[in-house]
């Protein structure tokens, strides 16, 4: 009896290891690859949301910065990642909405190498020049570019701050002249020098300077002032651009092939993340809008983004490099 009792009861302790380690995953840290530099507005949003996502996950996350190429760099090393959710991307609308568009080669595909696990937040960005800039206003800005076509250099880290700046200058009938950098704090440091005249960029990046007196912002990006700087206006009022808007955007991502139960998982830690106090106090510092999503409603989002910073690139003028 005993044997037989011993045996009978094999099956269900052989199911018991299996059961165990599906359920223990993660049983180690997730890489979180930020394809920006330290200092960067995603890399900002990265760490916030790591923080809130360790209780629901029981494991940290670890934020990797993986600059270069707009974002292309990083993006490519979790396309290229197992599939094990173990390896996420902090996705923005450079690197997975507008990369089709503005490069000839990307590296990965931008459509289907990536599952959206969930939208985290939106965020406008603030046209900025130096404090004693002799542009105390976007219109002054505007009438000295239509004067002196190409003398005004702005720059860019980004897809999404040169697609900002250019979609602008294409409304306002200016040409200026473009100057590519690696990252945002490098372009700060370059405005603050007089180097270049003019910074369309993340309000995580242009706050911190503005506050402290070095640089003036001479207007908000989207359609409606931001609260966190309720003072200035937007392109639209300072520019008498009636149809501009541009609203930068931050998700996290997966590579394809991961298993649906460690993206609903991951989901869920994300969603947590933004639930919590802290987060949206922090991020709401930067004048950024929370947009937790389930995976079906990030998928719809990033289709329909892609869509639309395509089509706003093409109105820009914009020729893919």
């Amino acid at each position: 009896m005993n044997r037989r009792a011993l045996l009978a009861a094999l099956p269900a302790a052989a199911l018991l290891p299996a059961a165990a380690g599906a359920q223990a995953w993660p049983d180690a840290p997730i890489r979180a690859i930020v394809p920006f530099a330290p200092g960067s507005a995603t890399d900002t949003v990265s760490r916030v949301l790591a923080d809130g996502m360790r209780p629901t996950l029981g494991q940290p996350v670890v934020v990797e910065n993986r600059a270069g190429a707009n974002g292309l760099i990083g993006a490519e090393a979790v396309a290229r990642a197992a599939p094990d959710g173990n390896t996420v991307l902090i996705g923005t609308n450079s690197t997975n909405a507008a990369a089709n568009a503005l490069f000839r080669r990307v590296p990965f595909d931008m459509e289907n190498g990536f599952i959206p696990v969930s939208t985290i937040a939106t965020v406008p960005l603030l046209v900025a020049v130096k404090a004693d800039s002799p542009y105390r206003t976007l219109a002054e800005l505007i009438a000295a570019a239509k004067a002196r076509p190409e003398a005004i250099t702005f720059a860019s880290a980004s897809s999404s701050q040169r697609v900002a700046t250019e979609s602008l200058a294409a409304m306002a009938g200016i040409k200026m002249l473009h100057v590519p950098y690696r990252s945002s704090p490098l372009a700060v440091q370059d405005v603050l020098s007089g180097r270049v005249d003019l910074f369309i960029a993340d309000q995580a990046v242009i706050l911190p300077q503005a506050q402290a007196g070095a640089l003036r912002i001479l207007a908000v990006t989207s359609g409606q002032r931001s609260a966190a700087v309720p003072e200035v206006p937007t392109v639209r009022e300072a520019g008498g651009l009636p149809d501009y808007e541009v609203i930068a955007w931050f998700a996290l991502f997966v590579p394809a092939g991961t298993a649906a139960d460690r993206v609903a998982r991951l989901n869920r830690a994300v969603v947590a993340s933004l639930e919590l106090p802290e987060t949206r106090q922090r991020l709401g510092t930067f004048g950024m809008a929370i947009r937790p999503s389930t995976p079906e409603e990030a998928v719809a989002f990033v289709r329909a983004e892609t869509v639309k910073w395509t089509n706003a690139i093409r109105q820009a003028g914009i020729e893919p490099e």
